[in-house]
């Protein structure tokens, strides 16, 4: 039985379930970052930055800085559900949060305070690590050791960042990065495959039951793990290719098998479901590009805008909703906006590029004003939600 915790403010929640801070922080920094981003790249805005490049930057804020932040919230909260232990809340959760908001708010003035920022950004990942696992391990839940291990080489992938900048690890930047972006996809496909049929099942008003099988769940591990280590590590293009082509066609069976036409009904299920078509797309591009001699920047943004923006917008989405006592069945009628705009977005991000390069800067543009204007419309609608007691009564 969960212990109901003390109540620490009547009227404020904020710090009661893991979800409510780093989904309002993430929601915050995705505006700020990009907003930056924007600034710095089309603009020439001026920011001290050595020793990595400006899109290294970009990217490292993206992986560990928002992306983490959904990770940390989302975990936190389903580990309270798996295991009827109850995750840190009220200082412990309060510190855990400062200890990622302070590296991101460093970041923010480029790299004059490296140091510090490395310092806090590791002490935050083995925190967030040791605060997910421990109700894991006490409650013997070892069916989420996969789970675990990815959220555990998040220590590892942020420390080679730091490493490859001090000239320590060469490849470190390289590791940390890809590293980084591919673990993030992995966790996506695996926190995917228990929760999204679940969701379509419950979801869409009638009778249905998503396609799974054993040797979808088997071969997509293994050629997802394949990929992993040939992508990041050996960087052998030919079979990352090869192994990326398998994906893409595992990965399609496995949709083809979850569709049901009343997904698109549903702005929290066909957001979901748009996700995994831009990580599906993500494998494709990366089979293509091997061949065809793409630009890389196509297949990371398919990856990253359209997969992982969109999932976790989706996520923080349902997941806001459902925790603070709000029907999932009816989000904020804007939130189809936020959706609509982050996938235009993703689309612009990869193909027009690819069409018309002519107006290359006018498509990063275009697609950085519609990411800032999704998470906008997040922040703004999911605050009063976030801050506040759920609407039950009841903790969390």
């Amino acid at each position: 039985m969960l212990k109901k915790p003390p109540m620490p403010h009547a009227n404020i929640a904020l710090f009661n379930l893991g979800f409510r801070p780093f989904f309002l922080g993430a929601g915050v920094f995705a505006i700020l970052a990009m907003a930056l981003w924007m600034g710095v790249y089309l603009f020439q805005l001026p920011l001290p930055i050595t020793r990595i490049s400006y899109f290294q930057w970009h990217a490292h804020e993206m992986i560990y800085g928002f992306s983490l932040a959904v990770i940390a919230g989302f975990l936190l909260t389903a580990v309270k559900n798996w295991t009827g232990i109850q995750t840190l809340h009220g200082f412990g959760l309060l510190t855990l949060f400062a200890l990622w908001a302070l590296p991101r708010i460093l970041f923010l003035f480029g790299t004059r305070f490296i140091l510090v920022a490395a310092m806090l950004d590791l002490v935050f990942v083995m925190a967030l690590t040791g605060a997910v696992m421990t109700p894991v391990i006490k409650a013997r839940q070892w069916r989420q050791t996969g789970i675990m291990a990815k959220l555990a080489l998040f220590i590892v992938t942020s420390g080679f960042f730091y490493l490859g900048i001090t000239g320590a690890l060469p490849q470190g930047v390289y590791w940390s990065l890809y590293g980084g972006l591919y673990l993030i996809i992995g966790l996506i496909l695996a926190m995917g495959r228990r929760v999204i049929p679940f969701f379509i099942e419950v979801g869409v008003g009638y009778p249905v039951k998503p396609f799974n099988a054993k040797w979808i769940d088997g071969s997509s591990l293994a050629l997802y793990l394949a990929f992993f280590v040939v992508e990041v590590f050996m960087q052998v293009r030919w079979l990352s290719a090869l192994l990326a082509a398998g994906l893409f066609i595992i990965s399609s069976i496995r949709l083809i098998g979850w569709h049901t036409p009343g997904i698109w009904k549903k702005p929290l299920l066909w957001s979901l479901f748009i996700a995994l078509l831009f990580i599906d797309l993500g494998f494709l591009l990366v089979a293509l590009s091997r061949f065809l001699h793409l630009s890389p920047l196509p297949v990371i943004h398919a990856f990253s805008y359209g997969g992982i923006g969109l999932m976790t917008l989706s996520m923080m989405a349902r997941v806001s909703l459902g925790h603070t006592g709000r029907n999932v069945q009816e989000p904020p009628r804007a939130m189809t906006l936020a959706f609509a705009a982050l996938i235009i977005g993703a689309l612009v991000r990869v193909f027009l590029p690819l069409i018309a390069p002519t107006y290359y800067l006018s498509w990063i543009a275009l697609s950085q004003i519609l990411w800032i204007m999704a998470f906008a419309i997040f922040t703004i609608l999911y605050a009063p939600i976030l801050i506040k007691p759920r609407v039950d009564g009841q903790f969390g």
